[in-house]
């Protein structure tokens, strides 16, 4: 269903990069030619703004639908010149949703989404108004398939009672390992369902911690072992896990989306592996 790495365009548009249309179009392009097809979005991105950067883009692509799978979240209100706001919170009433989806599609330029993602979870969430907004919107051709987003276990469970979920997009990487130890990994492998993982460099590359220089010499070694570049084994990391997660890679840049497609063509040994996770978590495994 997903490419097994995710273009993730939140850095895309003025949240980042700030591309032109031609620019993402090239992007685009470029990760069609990696065999990179899944594209997340969500409605806050670019304060409301890259969605309709991309289907802008998209659009003039002339090119089938179907070869393309479009992601995208809703749920987080927070202030914009586009939706103003007094105060950040999380919304998942019925009407809110069918205008998040009905906008998404709107502004991304496509009859149906893939994938919806719920994109934080609330306490005021009832799972059976939920799972009635889901089914209406399935019905109407809408949206194919539903998920969340950094769902802990029970929320997991709780909604997918009430309507069959396909993955859980949550935070995984070298300095974020919580989900390897706090079942929900391993309750998406249970259920046969590939999770998604966003922040997948986690800040390795963005701030010198006491973490990061330890993890950088091993990773050094293993640069020169598997004749690969630090950010490819990064994630080769996270491929290695048997969830078979997939990474969301959030960069708006074409070298480093080619660079990144290698990280599926390295196996790291298992001692390599816990190299890894000895020197991020600053211990060795019990």
């Amino acid at each position: 269903m997903f490419s097994d790495l995710i273009a993730g365009t939140m850095r895309w548009g003025v949240w980042g990069a700030n591309h032109s249309e031609r620019k993402v179009r090239e992007l685009i392009e470029v990760c069609l030619e990696e065999g990179i097809s899944t594209f997340d979005h969500a409605d806050i991105y670019g304060g409301h703004t890259t969605e309709k950067l991309f289907g802008n883009a998209w659009k003039d692509m002339n090119m089938d639908r179907e070869k393309i799978q479009l992601i995208s979240k809703c749920g987080i209100v927070m202030n914009s010149g586009k939706k103003p706001s007094s105060l950040k919170y999380y919304n998942y009433d019925r009407d809110y949703i069918f205008n998040c989806v009905n906008e998404s599609l709107a502004n991304l330029k496509t009859d149906y989404l893939d994938v919806l993602l719920l994109h934080r979870p609330s306490p005021l969430l009832n799972p059976e108004e939920i799972a009635q907004v889901f089914q209406t919107l399935k019905y109407e051709g809408k949206v194919r398939e539903f998920g969340v987003s950094n769902f802990s276990v029970s929320q997991f469970e709780l909604l997918d009672q009430y309507f069959p979920l396909v993955t859980n997009q949550i935070e995984v990487s070298v300095n974020q390992l919580d989900s390897f130890y706090d079942g929900t990994l391993d309750l998406l492998m249970k259920k046969n369902l590939r999770p998604m993982a966003w922040s997948v460099m986690g800040n390795y590359f963005s701030e010198k911690t006491d973490q990061n220089i330890v993890i950088s010499n091993v990773l050094k070694k293993l640069c020169e072992k598997y004749n690969a570049e630090e950010n490819q084994i990064l994630l080769a990391f996270i491929l290695k896990h048997p969830s078979q997660i997939i990474p969301v890679i959030g960069s708006s840049k074409a070298e480093t989306i080619r660079n990144l497609k290698a990280s599926l063509l390295i196996d790291l040994e298992a001692i390599d592996w816990f190299k890894i996770l000895e020197a991020s978590r600053g211990k060795e495994v019990d």
